[in-house]
């Protein structure tokens, strides 16, 4: 299934929210200010300020031995703001991206994510066997609360929080601690990532072997939005449903995370995906 469609779609909520100067550049970077036009009007002409389960939590219909099979996760866009050098900002290249807490940013960047505490352990499989898959990388990636992006949105342009890389232990798991994303307008709170064959591949999103997003239950979100300092995720989150979101319209199933804990202790996020 091509990708564009979901690309536009994404291109035309950040051209309803981000400056004029900051769209048509990342645009130009992606080489697709010839395909604007198949998109709405609006993409072409928005302006504005950046507004920033399956059982155990994947799609494994077989056991966690490695036998049986898996459905593999679907594949989505990387979004306008993947970081991984695709389109100009890459998190990729910095010193000290390979990191299991990716609140702070790096690489000389002082920056620190606020928001509820957050784990994400993902467990990598063999979508042929549902054998862990050890020793790939997993390169992830998400919004703050505020909704913006870090090396993108013009209030996070500066810093490079909220992305970083780890390769799957034997089991094929990885962890990140991070927050809670924030619903931005448009889109259903989500985190993205690429998964690559090793860590010495995870160097660009062209050696991208699967990319894909993990999706928020919608329970949670309530409770999380509910804290200070993600008022605006409360209006956002009301305007959009998985019904309507631009990624997770066509089924969900494969990517709904499963969530754990309470906005005092943190979340648990977990997800197994086949690829």
């Amino acid at each position: 299934m091509s990708h564009l469609p979901r690309l536009l779609q994404d291109l035309e909520t950040l051209a309803r929210t981000a400056p004029r100067r900051q769209f048509l550049k990342l645009v130009g970077g992606l080489g697709l200010i010839p395909l604007m036009g198949c998109g709405s009007s609006s993409a072409a002409a928005g302006s504005g300020g950046m507004a920033g389960t399956i059982g155990t939590g994947g799609g494994a219909s077989g056991g966690s031995g490695g036998s049986g099979t898996c459905t593999q996760i679907p594949q989505e866009t990387a979004g306008p703001f993947p970081g991984d050098g695709t389109n100009g900002p890459d998190a990729l290249s910095l010193s000290g991206v390979v990191r299991s807490d990716i609140r702070s940013s790096i690489a000389g960047a002082s920056g620190v994510a606020q928001g509820v505490l957050l784990t994400v352990t993902l467990t990598l499989v063999d979508a042929s066997g549902c054998a862990p898959l050890a020793d790939r990388a997993v390169y992830l990636w998400h919004c703050d609360r505020d909704g913006n992006y870090s090396m993108y949105s013009p209030a996070a342009a500066s810093e490079n929080y909220l992305r970083g890389v780890q390769a799957s232990d034997a089991g094929g798991k990885v962890s990140f601690t991070t927050i809670y994303p924030g619903c931005y307008a448009g889109r259903w709170p989500h985190i993205h990532f690429e998964i690559y064959d090793s860590l010495t591949a995870a160097t660009g999103g062209a050696n991208a072997v699967s990319t894909s997003q993990l999706a928020f239950p919608e329970s949670t979100s309530n409770v999380v939005y509910g804290q200070s300092g993600y008022e605006q995720s409360v209006t956002n989150l009301s305007q959009i449903s998985l019904a309507t979101d631009n990624v997770f319209s066509d089924g969900v199933a494969h990517q709904m995370a499963t969530l754990s804990g309470s906005p005092s202790a943190g979340y648990l996020a977990e997800l197994t995906v086949a690829v």
